[in-house]
């Protein structure tokens, strides 16, 4: 049996759901295919806190909590680990087990590389680094920022489909950069449907997890910057607008303008705190509308967000920004891709005009092109790694 050890954070990130189930596509993914596969995690002691923000030792922290929480409900209790500094504290399997297993894994996924950890990695034959953050990284590596952490493995992945096109401005440097999807196990439950409301929502993070990102003489912008280009949407539409986001109190003049321009804005950490509640989320949504990160925008990289394929899955017709992704994938039915606040206010009459039919497509494009047996047989595939 083939064996995949997967390696990105969980429990770094608490009570962050849409992270962890973009973490868990791959895991159950590959486990729909009969891979053996196990879910290793690092993390500095410095990064223990509590449920305030304090420091406190590993045991009692609210990382291991969240972690053990979302282990358990995936099913993965038995063969993931968390591992504080060098291993001399684990939550889960022993750095004893994680060494064996490493010992006997076929291909390590190392999602932005956060796995580096030299006794594991000496043990591991083959790497392939997944990229999610497509410009970040390449950008960062072409700068010479050592926190890209691409060194050491054997294949590069990444889901930013346009990077090594003439149509993308991302240097590829000395690396291959080979093309993937965010993949997601298709159930037969996610077909369900309630009365359409016209309630669009998405789940974000007002300036994410990295400032903006300078290369040569182009500063590169973050969400907040894309998403007030479109503020006015509410009120140039008949559609309902929710976003659960995550945004500092710093920035309550942006929250008084979206409140102001009338969208509704909820607290993510309570509404979506864990993997279950962020699909429940979607579910209760009628469609999603999302900006994108100005970095993915300006370089046309082809990101395509896996929260946008989980509401394709459920069913749910997504309007989001175009980052090149109309280059690989279909758009109007189901999908609708917009550049401008007009483009953006036209998909929304579109979606409410016809909006089972674009229920079905949507559902459609999802089985079509995210399928997790699709992608992540294929990613095998190119590694060099049969399922």
């Amino acid at each position: 049996m083939t064996t995949v050890m997967v390696a990105s954070v969980i429990a770094t990130k608490c009570r962050n759901g849409g992270n962890a189930c973009a973490v868990l596509n791959w895991v159950h993914g590959l486990r729909r295919l009969g891979v053996r596969t196990y879910y290793v995690e690092q993390i500095a002691s410095e990064h223990c806190v509590d449920e305030h923000g304090l420091v406190v030792p590993f045991e009692r922290s609210a990382n291991v909590a969240y972690f053990e929480h979302v282990m358990r409900d995936a099913g993965l209790t038995d063969v993931s680990s968390l591992i504080c500094d060098a291993g001399e504290r684990t939550a889960g399997m022993t750095y004893g087990e994680v060494l064996d297993s490493a010992e006997a894994t076929d291909l390590l996924l190392n999602i932005s590389g956060h796995l580096t950890l030299d006794p594991v990695m000496r043990r591991l034959r083959r790497k392939a680094y997944l990229d999610l953050d497509p410009g970040y990284t390449q950008f960062w590596y072409a700068s010479g920022n050592t926190g890209a952490r691409l060194s050491g493995h054997d294949v590069h992945f990444t889901i930013g489909e346009n990077i090594g096109t003439p149509d993308c401005s991302i240097p590829t440097g000395d690396i291959r950069w080979r093309h993937t999807r965010q993949p997601i196990v298709l159930t037969p439950g996610s077909r369900e449907v309630s009365p359409w409301t016209g309630r669009f929502t998405t789940i974000a993070s007002w300036r994410g997890s990295y400032g903006p990102v300078q290369y040569g003489s182009t500063t590169f912008g973050l969400k907040v910057h894309e998403f007030r280009k479109f503020i006015e949407l509410p009120e140039r539409t008949a559609a309902e607008f929710e976003v659960a986001l995550d945004i500092h109190p710093a920035d309550g003049r942006d929250l008084d303008a979206l409140r102001g321009h009338g969208w509704r804005v909820v607290d993510p950490r309570s509404v979506v705190p864990d993997p279950q509640s962020f699909d429940d989320y979607i579910s209760g949504s009628d469609a999603e509308w999302s900006a994108a990160q100005g970095v993915y925008v300006a370089t046309n990289s082809g990101w395509f967000s896996d929260r946008t394929v989980r509401y394709l899955a459920a069913g749910r017709p997504t309007l989001v920004q175009d980052t090149g992704f109309t280059r690989t994938l279909p758009v109007g039915d189901g999908l609708i891709a917009f550049r401008t606040l007009q483009e953006a206010v036209r998909g929304v009459d579109a979606i409410q005009r016809d909006p089972h039919h674009h229920r079905r497509a949507a559902r459609a494009l999802a089985e079509e092109y995210f399928d997790s047996n699709l992608v992540v047989g294929r990613l095998l595939d190119d590694a060099g790694v049969a399922a």
